[in-house]
Formats: structure tokens, C-alpha cells, sequence
């Protein structure tokens, strides 16, 4: 391994100022070091190992596909195995008679869930354009059209660049909001905002609200007021606008429920696209749920067809590793789950006003931990030489925010749990 290490600067990927670190072996949550130690996966890789790795659940799956056949067209061999996911997917989230578009990653779940809304707008409501509207602290994925949508500060093309698209609305939590209501925090209300915004653009141009129902890693963890993600979808609805639910990361228990807009009532999006968690580090997967009402118009007459999902986008091998994601989720004890993430919470607030921590907030396994500007790299150092590492949000407001985000492995145990807080508390005090 140690051949390529002069490589390195050739691969065209991210960096951090930090070093690296070789592994050799991995155990669940755990990933061991070429030194001999073992190292905790606190952030679940990039958001997305849900489950852990090495997974004998995943493995059976995929080695029990392979034998059969290992690539088939969707549209040439009879897709068994990715209507078996697709069953298996809308019942796990509560979605049972949802239609499913299966894609390669979650930055083309958007892609497509942007084609299918256009579409429905069209045929549905006689829409002649096609907007999609989306909020200052969002972040849809890396392809030149998403990241003209979001509003992540730091992936934001340049504005000659930026397609002439931007964010409409400003998300409702205090570093991008705060200055529009002084002397009280976001509520409900906010949302009125997004229904100005799309009357000035005028209800009859705009196909969809794109919205995180919890914010995933660019403010960090961000929670909506009590009662927002409702009134989004009433105004939406009062304007034939679809709503659609970008749950990427925060799908498929992240956030402690199956989805994260589980956490309120009224909020049931037409769209939901998923992808981390899915996948759970094994596969790149996307999948765009579709409600019943609006998958008929898909099929309409009048409708375009369908976009094209690409080569590898209904992958056997992709849906067969994604069968044995589900097979691990769903056999998690669910009242220990649920307890361990409230532990999870509890012991991570406690943390709160601690060395460097401004703030700590998330749900579920789902949490950002703000840190005094200038001290990231240093607790993130820290941590990884007490065992544990983690992943850093890309932060919001003026001046940035900047700090880690907190979300093991969904099957890590109690001795997991109580052994990163500890690391993570020791690592802070060192800094502070």
C-alpha cells in the first residue's frame, strides 16, 4: 500500500489539514489502524455507514445476487430483486403505496426528483416553467444544477456559474434568520416566507419546495420550529406547489425516526428522495419515493417520458446490498435504539458551554456541536488521539460557524455510545 503513497496529490478529491490514517480492518463501527489501534467512526463515515462495516447481513445479500446474475438492464431482465427493495423500502418508512425511482447517488436522486416534479407540475397543474425553490442554509448535492440550487456558502458555484439560480427563502434557524425577527426565535410563522417567495415568482412558474426537514452538515443539525414543516405544506398546497422532501442523510432512522418528518404531524411530503443511509456506505444508491396521487400524473398521457436514470441506476448488485441495509435496520431493537439515542442526546447537551462548545443541537443520531471559531481542527484532532473521529459541517451565518457532527453507526451499542461521549467530553476539555 505504501507504493502509492507519492500519488496521493493526484487523486482529485477532499483534504482536510489533517493527516490521513491507514486501515486495515474494520469491525462494525469500529475501523482498526495499520498501528494497531482501533479508531470509532463517530459521524458514520460521511454520513452514510449506517449500519457499520463488514455487515455478514450485506454480504449474503449481495453473494446470493451474484451467483444469479450481476448486471441487467431493468428494462431487459425482469427487475426481481429491485421490486423487492422497492417493497421493502416504502414499508420500512411508512410509504407503502409510494412508486420509486432507483438512481446511482443521492446528488442524482435530486436530479431526478427535480425531473418528475417538472413533470407532474406540467401535466397535473399546466405549468409552462418549472421552478424549484429551496432555502439559504440547504444543500441538494454536487452536481453543477444542485449546487446552483442550494444554499451551502461553501459549494456555491461562483455567481457567473451559478445557472442563473439561487436560494429563495431563508432556512428558519438563528445564523441565517435571527436579524429578520429580533427578540424572538423562528417559529412556525417563518414559513410564510416561502410563500412569498413563491408568489413573487408567481405560483403558476414554480414545480416544488425542496426542503431538508432537519438540516444535515451545513448549518449542523439544525432543528425546525415545532409546527413549520406543517404550515410549509398547507402553503404549498394552497398554491399547487409539491413538496418534496430531501432526507438524503436523514433518512431511515437518523434522526431516531424512519423519516425525519416523522418527528411532526401534518408535514407528509409528495416526494421524498433517499439515498445515505440506504446505501449505508456499501453502495451508491437513490431513491426518489413518489406519493400515489402525484405518480399518476407520471403516467398520463400528456406526461413526458420518464427521465433517464442512467446505466448503473438499477443496479442488481446496488439493490441486493441495499436489501441487506434494511435486513440490519429492521432488526434493531427499536425501544433500545430509541433509549440509547436519547443517551445519545442527554450526554451530548451536557456538553454544552463546555471548553470551546456554543452549541449543541440534532435529534435522534443526528448532532452538531458548534465550537469557538479557530478550534475545530484542534478538538478534531484531539478527539482522533483519544479514539474517536468525526466530521465537520461547513457552518452558516456571518462570521461562518464552524464545528463537528456527532452520528455513530445507528447499531453501535451502549459501550460505544458512553465511549465516544467520553473521548469527545476529554478531547473538548484539552481544547478549552
Amino acid at each position: 500500500m505504501k507504493r502509492y503513497e507519492h500519488h496521493r496529490e493526484r487523486l482529485l478529491t477532499s483534504s482536510r489539514p489533517m493527516p490521513d490514517f491507514e486501515v486495515v480492518a474494520t469491525q462494525g463501527p469500529w475501523l482498526h489502524r495499520a498501528n494497531g489501534a482501533r479508531i470509532f467512526d463517530g459521524s458514520s463515515g460521511l454520513l452514510c455507514a449506517n449500519v457499520g462495516q463488514s455487515s455478514p447481513a450485506v454480504r449474503t445479500r449481495v453473494e446470493q445476487q451474484f451467483s444469479r446474475y450481476s448486471f441487467g438492464g431493468a428494462a431487459v431482465v425482469r427487475p426481481h430483486v429491485q421490486m423487492e427493495l422497492m417493497d421493502r423500502l416504502c414499508r420500512a418508512v411508512g410509504r407503502p403505496e409510494d412508486s420509486v425511482a432507483l438512481t446511482t447517488c443521492g446528488t442524482l436522486g435530486v436530479e431526478v426528483a427535480i425531473a418528475l416534479a417538472r413533470n407532474i407540475a406540467r401535466v397535473r397543474d399546466g405549468k409552462q416553467r418549472g421552478d424549484m425553490v429551496t432555502s439559504t442554509l440547504s444543500y441538494h448535492g454536487n452536481s453543477a444544477l444542485t449546487l446552483a440550487l442550494s444554499g451551502n456558502h461553501a459549494r456555491r458555484p461562483r455567481p457567473e456559474d451559478a445557472l442563473g439560480l439561487g436560494p429563495g427563502f431563508p432556512a428558519p434557524y438563528p445564523p441565517t434568520h435571527a436579524p429578520a425577527h429580533p427578540g424572538r426565535g423562528c417559529d412556525a410563522s417563518c414559513a410564510q416566507e416561502i410563500a412569498e417567495e413563491i408568489d413573487r415568482r408567481g405560483a403558476q412558474n414554480v414545480a416544488a419546495v425542496l426542503i431538508e426537514p432537519v438540516n444535515g452538515t451545513t448549518g449542523g443539525a439544525f432543528v425546525p420550529p415545532d409546527g413549520y414543516l406543517k404550515r410549509v405544506s398547507e402553503l404549498c398546497r394552497e398554491r399547487d406547489v409539491l413538496v418534496v422532501h430531501d432526507e438524503v442523510l436523514t433518512g431511515l432512522w437518523r434522526t431516531g425516526t424512519s423519516l425525519a418528518s416523522r418527528h411532526w404531524e401534518g408535514c407528509e411530503p409528495d416526494m421524498v428522495i433517499l439515498s445515505k443511509g440506504l446505501g449505508a456506505g456499501y453502495t451508491g444508491v437513490g431513491a426518489v419515493l413518489v406519493s400515489p396521487g402525484p405518480a399518476e400524473w407520471l403516467r398520463h398521457e400528456r406526461a413526458d417520458p420518464l427521465p433517464a436514470m442512467g446505466t448503473m441506476a438499477t443496479h442488481p448488485l446496488m439493490a441486493a446490498a441495499c436489501l441487506g441495509v434494511l435486513d440490519e435496520l429492521e432488526a434493531i431493537d427499536r425501544s433500545a435504539f430509541t433509549a440509547r439515542g436519547k443517551r445519545l442526546g442527554e450526554a451530548l447537551t451536557l456538553l454544552n458551554g463546555t471548553g470551546p462548545v456554543l452549541d449543541v443541537r440534532g435529534l435522534g443520531f443526528l448532532y452538531g456541536v458548534e465550537v469557538a471559531p479557530g478550534t475545530l481542527w484542534r478538538v478534531m484532532k484531539a478527539a482522533e488521539e483519544r479514539g474517536v473521529f468525526f466530521y465537520p459541517f461547513t457552518g452558516a451565518g456571518d462570521p461562518v460557524s464552524e464545528g463537528l457532527v456527532v452520528a455513530p453507526p445507528l447499531t453501535a451499542t451502549d459501550d460505544d455510545i458512553a465511549f465516544l461521549t467520553t473521548a469527545l467530553a476529554d478531547a473538548l476539555n484539552t481544547v478549552g
